[in-house]
């Protein structure tokens, strides 16, 4: 193996040596204690400490950098406090995610460090959006995020790179190519010689660097962080390596071939820099010795400090109040009377508007959100007044739009990010299910994004534009989702989701938009999560629903002025206001609930029996649920009509009246 030492002074070469020798010995104790059943799990980077130490002792302090789960020269070189590391690999108190994750999956703001999930892909989109942060605020900084060959398959690789180029992001993309994703050889991954070259598909710079050799790891990386700190763009950085590991331990390595292995155990980083250094007079034995002696003791005392920490306590209220950052609600009152008959289409759009005004760091993301104004015209104007650094125009791309704007969030930023219909969050499910719902829980970190769902039938759209999917997100924990009726509550919930720090759907009814109009203040205003509006009053029966259901109640109540009902609107699913429904049901007896999902599994399942379970003995009859058909939404109107549940509704309500 060849170095080039170039300008570096003996005391960098240095170094880069402990940055390597010290993740090195950790994970050699740490292999030592999986065996005893002391750790739960373990994922090697043996032979691949050079990539973390050199890229990592690349960046400024203050720069960020999202690893993976063989990066422990990335924690190392940060100088974290060994006993946390060694608490968060114990599932310890003192841990990074206080025992709610393992091994590498955490972030933490202290250090700039930002870890992985297991699903891979959307770290890459996060560093897209912590870049946009620095340079939207102009920052001469550069975020360094790492990926697998293996995950370079995936599509938010892609996505994220595109996004990077069109934006030109300062990211670099390193992708340490191990020769293996877990098992799966890299020649049955990918169909060219070079991961880089993939960066002229994107038209990218790339570079391949041999990820053995440290001091051309640090010295390329650190001369393309400097140029790129002047001159904001992505690169894309392919590091030639070899695991010398298995995936995870028990994995084991028996598909590798032994003639490969002998070949890179040739080309250990630690040992080959060593001989390195020593050959030039920079290391001595004597120097090995006292490092390993000061490492060893470090080690060890500070897993003294970790097994010394008692297990993890467990508190059931504790649990559930640490699911979402805490929020402290402003009930904002507008500052004038003054009120005008809007729609709920414009609605939306005023309260975007002032909030992009009342946060100046707000951001708004969405396909064809800028110039054109959204497909529902709600952003319209918006970019003449906020610029096209605010409203943002997407590549077709939900999971790297998603992810990114969580990676704004993470650098102190507010994003909305608009789904042009509801149906295409499948696109993005997984970054909002699986990292911002819950990020907060695992390592406190608050996901400051509002991610609008245009969504609903009734305007001939077809199975793939007329969803309602919220069940799909009021079943995951971490996730607010909010669903207005009224041009009213549209504006004051979308104003406070925006001021909400935790992630919230906003479904936004299409049928609604240009139909419904309403008195709405003028000014800025906010309305509370988790509190239900009582839209009727009565005695007899309690009807619950939400979005256009709520329409649908009201124009069956004003065709059969017998029924004297209470009418609940939800306007929030989650948190959902449960004291009101029941009230409610303990007053009248009977409660019949309307959605426009389908049926099974939906919100009105949940509210039936949480109802049977709270409020059984106040029952004078069972707990209907009406929904529309289990089918696709249909395209055709009489098929359409068939499908929603508006005449069902009416049947179903009548005979639970004269039950």
């Amino acid at each position: 193996m060849r170095y080039h030492v170039g300008n570096l002074e003996e005391h960098k070469l240095l170094d880069l040596y402990k940055g390597m020798l010290k993740p090195r010995m950790i994970e050699e104790k740490m292999l030592i204690l999986l065996r005893q059943g002391k750790i739960s799990k373990w994922f090697s980077g043996m032979g691949q400490e050079a990539i973390s130490v050199g890229v990592t002792q690349a960046l400024k302090e203050n720069e960020y950098i999202l690893p993976m789960h063989r990066n422990l020269g990335v924690f190392t070189s940060r100088n974290i406090p060994l006993n946390r590391l060694f608490s968060q690999w114990q599932g310890k108190q003192n841990g990074f995610t206080q025992g709610r994750d393992r091994s590498f999956h955490f972030g933490t703001q202290e250090y700039k460090i930002v870890g992985m999930i297991s699903h891979l892909g959307p770290q890459l989109g996060v560093a897209d959006g912590i870049a946009l942060a620095d340079m939207l605020r102009r920052k001469k900084r550069v975020t360094a995020v790492f990926t697998g060959e293996g995950a370079t398959s995936e599509g938010d690789f892609h996505e994220a790179l595109n996004v990077a180029s069109v934006w030109n992001l300062p990211v670099l993309f390193c992708i340490e190519n191990n020769g293996y994703g877990l098992s799966t050889p890299t020649n049955e991954q990918y169909n060219c010689e070079h991961l880089a070259d993939r960066a002229k598909g994107y038209g990218i710079e790339s570079r391949i660097i041999d990820g053995n050799n440290i001091l051309e790891v640090f010295t390329k990386v650190d001369e393309l962080c400097r140029a790129i700190r002047k001159r904001p763009r992505p690169v894309l950085l392919e590091f030639k390596t070899f695991r010398m590991r298995g995936h995870e331990e028990a994995s084991g390595t028996k598909y590798v071939p032994d003639k490969l292995m002998k070949e890179w155990g040739e080309k250990d980083p630690i040992s080959n820099y060593e001989s390195f250094l020593l050959e030039e007079g920079v290391l001595t034995n004597e120097i090995i010795e006292t490092l390993k002696t000061e490492i060893t003791e470090e080690i060890n005392s500070n897993l003294q400090l970790a097994f010394d920490e008692p297990a993890v306590t467990c508190s059931e209220s504790k649990e559930l109040k640490e699911v979402y950052q805490e929020f402290d609600y402003q009930d904002i009152v507008p500052e004038k009377n003054a009120t005008e008959e809007i729609r709920f289409v414009d609605a939306i759009s005023q309260g975007l508007e002032q909030s992009m005004y009342r946060h100046n760091e707000l951001i708004i993301m969405g396909q064809d959100v800028a110039d054109y104004g959204g497909v529902f015209k709600i952003t319209e104007g918006f970019v003449s007044k906020f610029g096209k650094r605010r409203v943002r125009n997407t590549p077709i791309c939900e999971s790297a739009i998603v992810s990114a704007a969580m990676g704004l969030s993470i650098n102190g930023m507010k994003a909305v990010m608009e789904m042009q219909f509801a149906d295409f969050v499948s696109s993005g499910f997984n970054p909002i299910v699986n990292y911002l719902a819950k990020v907060h829980y695992r390592w406190n970190e608050n996901a400051d994004v509002v991610v609008r769902m245009p969504c609903g039938g009734g305007v001939g759209a077809g199975p793939f534009h007329s969803q309602t999917n919220e069940a799909w997100f009021t079943k995951t924990p971490g996730l607010k989702v909010v669903y207005p009726a009224f041009p009213v509550d549209a504006k004051g919930l979308l104003n406070t989701a925006i001021n909400d720090p935790n992630p919230v759907l906003f479904f936004e009814h299409k049928g609604l938009y240009r139909s419904v109009k309403g008195e709405v203040p003028t000014d800025y205003y906010t309305l509370p999560f988790g509190k239900a509006n009582i839209l009727k009053k009565g005695n007899a029966i309690s009807i619950v629903t939400y979005g256009a259901g709520v329409h649908w109640a009201l124009e069956t109540l004003k065709n059969h002025p017998e029924i004297n009902a209470d009418l609940i609107d939800l306007r929030t699913l989650q948190p959902l206001d449960t004291d009101t429904i029941y009230e409610s049901v303990r007053k009248t007896g009977k409660l019949i609930i309307l959605q426009e999902d389908t049926l099974f599994g939906g919100v009105a399942s949940d509210i039936s029996a949480m109802v049977m379970e709270n409020c059984f003995k106040y029952l004078d009859a069972p707990v209907k649920r009406v929904g529309s058909l289990e089918t696709p939404v249909p395209f055709a109107k009489p098929l359409e009509e068939n499908y929603l549940p508006k005449k069902r509704f009416e049947t179903e309500l009548i005979e639970l009246y004269q039950y």
